[in-house]
């Protein structure tokens, strides 16, 4: 199998790395000071669920799509989504080489993109919920996983070869991942679990670079904002007809929140998961969290906009989330 990554960000080199570990041919388009690193000394991950990690085999690493050689059984892409349309158009040589097409990316709009660029039959819906960090040039910290943190289906509701094929590297590569035929649920999940925290942890936590989930959340304040967003987006998520299933537990709260008897007891639960990863040592933050951090515009525009338009469409009052999306459009307006 030969597999290229158009983002070799933190995400992109977890993932491609440890499918090139696997024994997958991986090529990995990053930026020139990480490219210029793995080449000369291998990519380094490491993390507390995984250990240390230095892949050298099976791994090539570009700088331009253009320079990506050959043909490809899967191309994924995993760049920011505001630099998307940028992305695309670079690789425009690229997407006649791969055969089939997917987005690791945190949106809702992502297959209908790749669709446009490649055509909608090279396009296989996946989610994935592995965290990735670029510590340094050649250096990624992988900070968060899940019991399942990889879902590949057609759009269609079915689970077709190229699905199961993906699903059975990913899982030789050390990600747990199932072949589903309700991709477009995860989907849309994983956008209401990503959207919960990150407005939480953006509007909570950038005061200090210290913080991370865990201090936020263990805080009696810091659970009363998170249900509280936690209560508007799953009242837009199951006017939607959808019932939170907790595709990537123990990470995703949205069916403790939605099936806790009150306010307190969804507080509560938050607070000792917070408390137990906080035990264990586990220590992360949302990429929006991120950003603020680091004075970059945020994805609120491809991650809580599509939410409030869904709450806006049903009558749905999120008052909690656009106040949020209004901070974050401040911020973005003077971030790099």
């Amino acid at each position: 199998m030969r597999v290229c990554i158009l983002g070799g960000g933190g995400l992109g080199s977890v993932v491609g790395g440890y499918l090139a570990e696997a024994g997958v041919d991986v090529t990995l388009i990053a930026r020139p000071s990480h490219a210029e690193a793995i080449q000369k000394n291998g990519l380094r991950i490491h993390g507390q669920r995984r250990g240390e990690h230095l892949v050298k085999e099976n791994l090539t690493v570009v700088t331009h799509p253009d320079q990506a050689l050959g043909e490809f059984d899967y191309f994924m892409l995993v760049v920011k989504s505001k630099d998307t349309a940028q992305a695309l158009s670079d690789a425009i040589r690229l997407k006649d080489r791969c055969k089939t097409v997917v987005s690791l990316q945190n949106n809702i709009v992502k297959e209908s993109l790749l669709a446009e660029w490649a055509g909608a039959a090279k396009v296989l819906g996946v989610s994935i919920i592995e965290g990735g960090s670029l510590e340094a040039p050649g250096v990624v910290l992988n900070h968060i996983t899940a019991t399942t943190t990889f879902y590949a289906g057609e759009l269609d509701g079915t689970v077709s070869p190229r699905a199961e094929e993906l699903v059975a590297a990913m899982n030789s590569a050390g990600l747990p991942s199932k072949a589903v035929t309700c991709i477009r649920q995860v989907l849309w999940e994983k956008l209401c679990q990503i959207c919960n925290a990150s407005a939480w942890s953006a509007s909570t936590l950038p005061g200090n670079p210290e913080l991370t989930f865990n201090e936020g959340a263990i805080l009696r304040e810091g659970a009363e904002h998170y249900v509280t967003l936690g209560y508007e987006i799953l009242s837009v998520y199951t006017r939607m007809g959808y019932t939170p299933q907790n595709f990537y537990a123990p990470l995703s709260r949205l069916k403790e929140i939605h099936e806790a008897k009150s306010f307190d007891e969804a507080c509560d639960s938050l607070m000792t998961m917070a408390q137990q990863l906080q035990a264990k040592g586990i220590r992360s933050r949302t990429s929006m969290h991120d950003d603020v951090l680091h004075h970059r515009k945020s994805e609120a525009p491809w991650i809580l906009k599509p939410i409030i338009e869904k709450a806006h469409e049903f009558g749905v009052p999120v008052p909690t989330l656009v106040a949020v999306d209004r901070i974050l459009s401040v911020l973005d307006t003077y971030a790099k």
